[in-house]
């Protein structure tokens, strides 16, 4: 559920009009190549893991903590694929590339998700994972750039909704590809509606209209995935050639599960039409008994999506509000991000 994200998404809110929501609307060793020592995992050999963990939950805990740790590899390499493997009480796990010089942090720490998603000068986001085992394998010649002795952030949200302690850990093995075969690098849009307002029951929200951010045109789409909480029912998203346009599905899976949600591949990519955007729409089954509106926390609601993409453009958060009059927000690129993360505008 991206817990703290809502920072970013809460102080634009309050900035435009008081608030959102109610009121709207294995591996190998750690640091070092796969096969140098034991795992649970079948990594393939010339790939690097680093581990979260493992850290003990206590029952009913919820919380987001970090680890910050060294990759190991002395030379640059373009990842074509990650794959991700979480523990039992763990919700989204979220990797980033980030600076060199940010110093290692190998036992969890309370940290800000999506912090570097704001500042790319301080890193950014490779991949979000949901499920308890995902691959997310690029297109041939597309990669993430990795740097020698590249440093990663691992950043897990865990809920224990048992009666007893569990302990939770989670692992990343980043898979290169021949430098020969690489062409394009890759990166990471992140859009959503914080306007959440809903009553016990059925309920939903949009389809909201999404305008493609002007320096994204020509974007190749490769994949993406939907985000709810736990009355989350469905996440549909298109693309459209106007707000007025016709739409062409491009995530809507079938039995929709808000705890596992799926990753949809596009083999080939898609683009969004010049000069349109994406059009999306959330849906939930409210069994509360009480309103429920946006917010971090497991009785809280969102709305988000994300895509992978080629070629990098830079890593965007953006946000649909129709708090006091239609905005469209993406961060960074716009003055409003500054109230939160000066460096990122």
């Amino acid at each position: 559920m991206l817990l703290r994200t809502t920072l970013l998404i809460s102080s634009i809110c309050l900035a435009i009009s008081g608030g959102c929501g109610s009121d709207g609307g294995s591996p190998g060793t750690d640091g070092g190549a796969a096969g140098d020592g034991g795992g649970d995992i079948d990594a393939p050999a010339g790939s690097y893991t680093v581990t979260w963990g493992p850290h003990t939950v206590q029952a009913g805990e919820e919380d987001t903590l970090c680890v910050t740790k060294k990759l190991g590899n002395t030379d640059t390499l373009h990842i074509g694929a990650i794959h991700n493997v979480l523990g039992e009480v763990s919700h989204h796990f979220i990797v980033y590339r980030v600076n060199s010089d940010q110093a290692e942090r190998p036992e969890p720490y309370a940290c800000q998700p999506f912090s570097d998603m704001l500042n790319p000068a301080g890193g950014v986001p490779l991949m979000i994972t949901q499920k308890y085992d995902e691959t997310l394998t690029l297109p041939d010649g597309v990669a993430f750039t990795i740097q020698p002795n590249q440093t990663i952030r691992m950043e897990l949200h865990f809920i224990n909704t048992g009666d007893a302690a569990k302990d939770v850990m989670a692992t990343s093995t980043f898979i290169p590809i021949n430098d020969s075969d690489f062409q394009n690098e890759a990166d990471f849009l992140f859009i959503g509606n914080p306007d959440i307002n809903l009553p016990p029951g059925p309920g939903s929200l949009g389809p909201t209209y999404f305008p493609m951010p002007s320096d994204l045109n020509g974007s190749n789409f490769f994949a993406i995935t939907g985000h709810e909480h736990q009355w989350g029912t469905d996440v549909q998203v298109a693309v459209t050639d106007g707000p007025g346009g016709t739409d062409t599905n491009v995530y809507h899976p079938p039995n929709f599960n808000w705890d596992e949600p799926d990753t949809v591949f596009h083999d080939p990519p898609f683009q969004v039409p010049n000069g349109g955007g994406f059009r999306f729409t959330c849906e939930w089954n409210n069994q509360s008994g009480s309103t429920v509106s946006f917010g971090e926390g497991a009785n809280d609601e969102m709305c988000f999506f994300w895509v992978y993409y080629y070629p990098s453009k830079g890593a965007k958060v953006c946000v649909h509000t129709d708090q006091a009059g239609s905005q469209n927000i993406c961060c960074p690129g716009n003055q409003l991000c500054s109230l939160l993360f000066p460096s990122a505008n």
